[in-house]
């Protein structure tokens, strides 16, 4: 009898299950309260997918939802995740697909199951089409500790200014960080945005312990290779979400950096076919570590294997000219840089006063001071001739790609108590690859 005691006690202390159920016995589930609640766009826009956590077997994932009332019921399925630490904590990620939802339409949710429903959350389903105003939160670097930007996000986020919000790269500091117990508290703190606005992401640095399980197991993006990389469509802008970290982790295996090599450039062909461009336009590629940035403490501001590849292969600068991407976001250094439309080091034009007018090149932004326990990054004392803007208070970034041919980017400065610090347009009559040799 001590001895199963015992492992019941082991097995609540490190979240792990305990089936005590018999027949005609109902199930004790004494850590089945869902939590860490966040969604994501599924494989198509109206398709919304919604993830969370409890820390024994439910023995069933559900969400209830519906316009207004909640009367439909979906039900999805659970994974058991263990960390790689040494108490090797465990929980069950939940995950429930909504399909096929009506577009431009708000409805109400929770999720769980008969031991323990979450609280009740709402999200907006974008308009069909791509005539529409997309409207995006973007920023990377944002921790458990010293998350300055957080709670003017949650605030923008439940006054419904967002269409979507992209987190590029490195989360928590770290997720897995005492056991994942970090990775657990900064999933619940970002539940009120995330629960709420689709919350897409790629994986930083940070992420990279046991194989970078925590991040591909506690986010579910869209596409086959989601823990890496994919892409999605919402109105008139074609996202891509990289990970620059298998340049970077080769323990991992050289394989990943041909095969996102590989998929990226068809991904980019197909965006750029006539029938896809003419209706979807814009294309944002995001990725954690810059190809371009100029802070002085940071020896990734010179090395270049996200541009130029490994040994001169594989590189994914030619891309972006190759395929006409128009803005590529970063984070990694912990400061807000804008760059003139920028290709090899070279300006092709743009000012600080005037849009950018059918640039170029490229425009690179490195958005990575959201706010983490490693504070913000200095800067390099005289900018490079191609920084067009730099700052290293906390804030965060947002784009509104207005129609097809405008797009407006700025920087809110939290230090400044929401002020917008840097702005700029893209304009840009054609959308097509660059005339750069």
């Amino acid at each position: 009898m001590k001895f199963f005691i015992l492992l019941f006690l082991l097995g609540v202390s490190w979240g792990k299950t305990i089936n005590v159920s018999r027949p005609g016995v109902k199930y004790d589930c004494a850590y089945c309260q869902p939590e860490q609640v966040h969604i994501s766009f599924g494989d198509k826009i109206n398709d919304i997918v919604v993830t969370w956590s409890t820390f024994n077997d439910t023995q069933g994932s559900f969400v209830q939802f519906g316009k207004g009332i909640m009367d439909r019921t979906v039900s999805g399925t659970s994974k058991l995740f263990v960390d790689g630490g040494l108490l090797k904590r465990s929980q069950y990620i939940h995950t429930v697909t909504l399909r096929d939802l009506e577009y431009d339409t708000r409805y109400v949710y929770h999720a769980g199951s008969e031991y323990g429903w979450s609280e009740q959350f709402s999200f907006k389903t974008p308009p069909q089409g791509e005539d529409w105003p997309v409207r995006a939160a973007i920023y990377g670097d944002m921790g458990n500790k010293n998350a300055h930007s957080l709670s003017y996000l949650q605030d923008e986020a439940q006054r419904e200014r967002f269409d979507v919000i992209l987190h590029v790269g490195d989360f928590a500091y770290d997720m897995d960080t005492d056991d994942a117990l970090v990775g657990d508290e900064f999933m619940r703190q970002i539940q009120p945005l995330a629960a709420i606005v689709p919350y897409m992401t790629c994986p930083g640095n940070h992420e990279q312990m046991y194989n970078f399980s925590n991040y591909a197991n506690r986010f579910t993006m869209p596409g086959r290779d989601s823990s890496l990389y994919y892409s999605f469509d919402l109105g008139n802008v074609h996202f891509v979400s990289v990970s620059t970290e298998v340049y970077y982790f080769l323990q991992y295996g050289l394989k990943l950096i041909t095969n996102q090599y590989e998929w990226l450039e068809k991904d980019l062909a197909r965006a750029n076919l006539p029938e896809n461009r003419s209706k979807r336009p814009w294309i944002v590629l995001f990725g954690h570590r810059p190809m371009y940035c100029s802070d002085s403490n940071d020896i990734d501001c010179s090395v270049e294997y996200t541009r130029v590849g490994i040994f001169g292969l594989y590189g994914l600068e030619p891309l972006l000219k190759k395929y006409g991407v128009d803005l590529v976001i970063w984070a990694h250094e912990h400061s807000y840089e804008r760059t003139f439309p920028l290709y090899d080091y070279k300006v092709y034009n743009g000012s600080k006063e005037f849009p950018y007018v059918n640039p170029g090149a490229p425009v690179h932004i490195v958005t990575g001071s959201a706010g983490c326990q490693e504070k913000t990054d200095p800067f390099k004392e005289d900018p490079e001739a191609w920084s067009a803007f730099r700052s290293n208070d906390y804030g965060y970034s947002r784009l509104l790609a207005r129609n097809k041919t405008h797009l407006y980017f700025e920087q809110v400065d939290v230090d400044l108590k929401g002020q917008v610090i840097d702005s700029f347009w893209l304009i840009k009559e054609q959308h097509k690859p660059y005339n750069i040799h």
